[in-house]
């Protein structure tokens, strides 16, 4: 985990007021390449410019979400402003957190959001958030990890909400696929309480067998190894982007023994955590397919 004092490291805020000229500004650059972004573009337009050649005309008011992989320049027009913020992988493992939402904001943060001709309503919620993170960060006496953190965190929800997310996962699921989306949710929300299958069963109102049958038709792994698998895919992203020595990652997943954490791991894996964590550092900034690529890796 980062001090406060080198929150510049992780979080970016800046406020581009109305030029005249047009500006161009390049997102993943330095230390931003793994950055996830989010642009609060005013009244006028902008273009993002993507490396595989694609060219996205803007028009504001607008609210734009871009994972790392979407990588692009942005230019703006003269008499445009524009908000900028951008996260780490570190704080975005913390604003997306373990709540039953974490599960839908793992997988929405995945693809690139462009939210057109924002109502009065949703501006009015997310504008303040985007200037107040600009601000944290414009003020180095008091900049703080748990607030920016914050901040992402309520961005993310009314930019899922405001984009229907919460709505549209709710419509087309017949009883099988609601259960297995709920049996998704109380996993992420427990899954560092080691709790037994049947508990899980019990809170969704069907047999212990009946969710294993839902699990393996609709997956191919039974309930135990969907779990299993959220948490080694929790301790991959621990090992990969934070400063907790292996005993503080057992800790906080919940293992009595480190010991057991270990072998856990490498049973899962084919790799003690230490070794993992040392893979992950001399593989920084490059493809492996050993390591984690994503929130939305678990199922």
């Amino acid at each position: 985990m980062a001090t406060d004092g080198g929150i510049h490291h992780y979080a970016r805020g800046e406020w581009h007021g109305p030029s005249l000229s047009h500006r161009r500004i390049r997102f993943q650059k330095g230390l931003y390449a793994d950055f996830h972004h989010f642009l609060l573009l005013g009244e006028g337009s902008g273009e993002l410019h993507f490396d595989n050649g694609e060219q996205r005309p803007l028009h504001g008011p607008l609210l734009a979400f871009l994972p790392p992989q979407a990588r692009c320049d942005l230019s703006i027009s003269a008499g445009t402003a524009a908000h900028l913020v951008g996260a780490s992988p570190q704080i975005m493992v913390d604003a997306i957190g373990d709540k039953v939402e974490s599960y839908s904001l793992r997988i929405f943060t995945e693809q690139r959001k462009l939210v057109e001709a924002l109502d009065p309503l949703a501006v009015a919620e997310i504008s303040p958030l985007i200037s107040g993170f600009v601000r944290e960060l414009g003020d180095p006496s008091r900049s703080s990890w748990m607030v920016a953190s914050a901040y992402i965190r309520l961005i993310l929800m009314a930019l899922w909400r405001g984009s229907d997310g919460e709505r549209s996962e709710q419509r087309g699921q017949g009883e099988v696929g609601s259960i297995l989306q709920r049996y998704r949710q109380l996993v992420e929300a427990g899954f560092r309480q080691h709790r037994p299958i049947s508990d899980y069963a019990a809170e969704l109102g069907v047999t212990a067998d009946r969710l294993h049958s839902i699990c393996q038709r609709a997956l191919g792994r039974s309930p135990i190894q969907l779990l299993h698998e959220r948490v080694v895919q929790e301790a991959k992203l621990r090992l990969e982007r934070s400063a907790r020595n292996i005993q503080e990652i057992s800790d906080s997943l919940g293992f009595r023994d480190p010991t057991y954490f270990s072998h856990f791991f490498k049973r899962k894996t084919g790799l003690s955590p230490a070794g993992y964590r040392e893979i992950a550092r001399a593989s920084a900034g490059l493809e492996n397919s050993m390591l984690s690529s994503g929130y939305a890796d678990w199922p």
